[in-house]
């Protein structure tokens, strides 16, 4: 049983301070104008809902900016990145990697 408690803290402080895992943007986001805003966006969401979070981990968000559906998607992968994480809550076998796209690009 995963503990989903450990699994939600990682995910925000990494989302909130944009460290401890790898941040991976979109060449749609990258090119953008307001990339600043998009990962300031990211950091403050809170919107966490049963359609977004269905299992309580703050993995995944959604918001508008400029006319565009951006998402963003924390997956869990072992240490090499070459496979799943073994347990998401440890942080030692665990690399956090969040996704910054375009919604058309999901």
């Amino acid at each position: 049983m995963p503990d989903t408690a450990k699994i939600r803290e990682l995910n925000d402080q990494f989302r909130k301070t944009m460290s401890g895992g790898r941040i991976v943007v979109t060449n749609s986001i990258a090119t953008r104008g307001d990339l600043a805003e998009i990962l300031a966006k990211v950091r403050d969401f809170e919107t966490f809902d049963n359609g977004n979070d269905p299992h309580g981990e703050h993995d995944f968000g959604a918001f508008e900016a400029d006319r565009d559906s951006i998402y963003w998607k924390i997956d869990y992968y072992d240490r090499a990145l070459s496979h799943g994480s073994p347990n998401p809550a440890d942080e030692s076998v665990t690399c956090r990697v969040m996704t910054v796209m375009l919604a058309e690009e999901y």
